[in-house]
C-alpha cells in the first residue's frame, strides 16, 4: 500500500471573481492508476469560502478531472465541482452549466498575465517609482534587457506538460513582465479544467519566490500599457467543416445582439481593458474582421486560406475570466446555428 497525496482544487463563492482553494487528502492505495474512479467526494467548510452559512456549512467536492502532480511524490491534482449537500450543483458551480455533453466544441484559451514583484507591487522590469522603456521591445523578446521572468515561465510550462495538460506554447507579451501561455482541449469542460489547473500550478509556483501572478485585466490602470486577456479560440463541427464564408458571418453576427450577455461574464474590470486601444475593441461596440486584432471577434487568416474551415477567436474575455463561464456563454450563442 502506498500513501497518495490528492490535492482537491475548487472555486470559491466570491463574486464576480472566484478564487481557487485547495486542500490535501492523503489516502492509502494499492496500484493506484490515477483515475477518478479510484477516488471519492470530499467536503469542506463553505462558510469560510462564501458558499454556505455557519449553521449548515458543509459543501461537497465532486472530482471531475485528475492529473499527476509533478511537484510531489505520489501526488495528484484533482479538479472539483462544488455541490450542495443534496448533490445538486452549487450556485457558484459554472462548470455544471456547460451544455457540451458530446464535446463538439473545442476551445483554445490564450491566458495572459503579469508576473509581479511582491515587494514593489509592480510587474517585473518596472523600477520603483517609474517606468521601464516604452512598449515595443518586450513582445517575444530575447535577452536580459527586455525579458523578465523567463525562468518562472519555463518552469511553469514544464510542470503543465508533466501534469499531462495539453499545453501548446508560451511567449512574452507586449508589456514588461507580461506573459502568455496557450492550452487547447476537445470539449469545453476539459478546456476549463485545464486552464484552472494550469493557473493553480502557476500561482503555487510563485510561493516563496517574492512574486505573485496578477490576473487583473488592466493592472497598470489608465496608462499606455497593454492589459491582459484570455482570448477564447473556439470551434464546433460546423466551423471546422462548413467551408462557407456566409456561415462564418452568420455565426459572427449571432454575437452582435448579445454583447451585454457576453461582457457580463467575460471578467471583472474588463471595461478598463476594452477601450478600443491596445489591440482591443471597445466594450460598448461589437465588430468582427479577418486578421483584425482590434475586433471583438477575429477570423484568423489561416481559416480564410483554408476555405473557411477552422475556428473563431473571441478577443473580449479578460485574463481573470472564468473559462467555464466563457465557454458556456459561447456555446449558448453558437449551438443553435445549424
Amino acid at each position: 500500500m502506498a500513501k497518495i497525496k490528492l490535492e482537491y482544487i475548487w472555486l470559491d463563492g466570491y463574486f464576480p471573481t472566484q478564487n481557487m482553494r485547495s486542500k490535501t487528502k492523503v489516502e492509502e492505495h494499492e496500484n493506484f492508476k490515477g483515475t477518478l474512479e479510484e477516488i471519492g467526494n470530499w467536503s469542506f467548510d463553505g462558510s469560510s469560502t462564501k458558499q454556505a452559512s455557519g449553521g449548515s456549512s458543509d459543501c461537497i467536492l465532486k472530482p471531475v478531472a485528475i492529473y499527476p502532480d509533478p511537484t510531489r511524490i505520489n501526488g495528484y491534482l484533482v479538479m472539483n465541482e462544488v455541490m450542495n449537500a443534496d448533490g445538486t450543483p452549487h450556485e457558484s458551480n459554472a462548470r455544471a452549466t456547460i451544455k457540451d455533453d458530446d464535446n463538439d466544441f473545442w476551445f483554445g484559451f490564450e491566458q495572459e498575465y503579469f508576473i509581479m514583484n511582491t515587494s514593489t507591487g509592480l510587474p517585473l522590469g518596472f523600477p520603483r517609482g517609474g517606468y521601464p522603456a516604452p512598449q515595443g521591445m518586450y513582445y517575444c523578446s530575447v535577452g536580459g534587457l527586455h525579458t523578465h521572468g523567463r525562468d518562472l515561465v519555463e518552469e511553469h510550462a514544464n510542470l503543465c506538460i508533466d501534469a499531462g495538460l495539453n499545453f501548446e506554447g508560451i511567449n512574452q507579451e507586449v508589456a514588461s513582465g507580461q506573459w502568455e501561455y496557450q492550452l487547447f482541449a476537445k470539449g469545453a469542460k476539459k478546456a476549463g479544467d485545464e486552464i484552472w489547473v494550469s493557473r493553480y500550478l502557476l500561482d503555487r509556483l510563485t510561493e516563496g519566490k517574492g512574486m505573485y501572478i496578477e490576473y487583473h485585466p488592466k493592472p497598470l490602470g489608465d496608462t499606455d500599457w497593454n492589459g491582459s486577456g484570455m482570448h477564447a479560440n473556439f470551434s464546433n463541427s460546423i466551423l471546422r467543416t462548413c467551408g462557407s464564408k456566409d456561415k462564418y458571418i452568420e455565426i459572427c453576427e449571432a454575437f452582435r445582439p448579445l454583447v451585454k450577455e457576453h461582457i457580463s461574464i467575460y471578467g471583472e474590470f474588463n471595461d478598463q481593458r476594452l477601450t478600443g486601444k491596445h489591440e482591443t475593441a471597445s466594450i460598448n461596440d461589437f465588430s468582427w474582421g479577418v486578421s483584425d486584432r482590434g475586433a471583438s471577434i477575429r477570423i484568423p487568416i489561416i481559416v480564410v486560406e483554408n476555405g473557411y474551415k477552422g475556428w473563431l477567436e473571441d478577443r473580449r474575455p479578460s485574463s481573470n475570466a472564468d473559462p467555464y463561464k466563457v465557454a458556456a456563454r459561447i456555446i449558448e450563442t453558437v449551438k443553435p446555428i445549424k
